[in-house]
């Protein structure tokens, strides 16, 4: 019965995310100085700024702690069904292709989930898709305040178990560089080998 009700509600939240990653994408793609490595339409939008979030040791990470270097930055939970575990790999698979290009790139996981995700959980499911990968939660007002900067759509779907429910978010994943901030983002439809080759354009025009 409970994998039924998973079922429904994961098809009802993909769904929510199709509409919102249309209008995200309308609307917050960056206009900066690397057009010829963005696909798309260019809008304006500020993505990112401060946050303070806790790692699995319980000590509090800043955005100056995690984003030292060319960063992917991805906002999912532990339990997702569905998109979450394809995303974190995709990401994960791009990391190890630029490395084997000799492109230093970083990867993070935020978790939308602070009920169950906590901040050690989170860190072992990122650490589980990549040994480099840095997991982070933390309280409610703190995923609040970092998905807000990130401008990223969250929300726990009714269930009557609670044990068992969906949480409803968007699929982007952020690539964020020290010196220029947030870069542009990708949707999940984008292949690990598209995602290395993009991030590689954007790093040889920061260079």
């Amino acid at each position: 019965m409970a994998t039924g009700k998973l079922a429904i509600l994961a098809t009802t939240a993909t769904c929510a995310v199709l509409v919102a990653s249309y209008v995200f994408t309308e609307i917050f793609r960056p206009q900066n100085d690397f057009a010829s490595c963005t696909e798309g339409s260019v809008a304006g939008g500020a993505i990112g700024g401060p946050f303070e979030l806790l790692d699995e040791n319980g000590n509090f990470r800043t955005e100056q702690d995690v984003i030292t270097k060319p960063t992917l930055i991805y906002f999912g939970y532990s339990f997702c069904p569905d998109v979450c575990p394809f995303d974190v790999a995709r990401n994960a698979t791009a990391i190890d292709i630029l490395s084997d290009n000799n492109l230093d790139v970083g990867s993070v996981f935020i978790s939308v989930d602070p009920e169950r995700d906590t901040p050690q959980f989170a860190a072992e499911y990122a650490q589980a898709h990549h040994p480099d990968m840095i997991g982070l939660s933390g309280s409610p007002e703190q995923i609040a305040k970092v998905t807000r900067a990130y401008k990223v759509y969250y929300k726990k779907q009714p269930s009557d178990d609670p044990d068992f429910y969906i949480m409803d978010h968007s699929t982007f994943t952020y690539f964020m560089m020290p010196e220029h901030g947030f870069v542009d983002f990708f949707r999940n439809d984008v292949s690990p080998d598209n995602l290395a080759e993009r991030i590689s354009c954007f790093m040889n025009a920061a260079s």
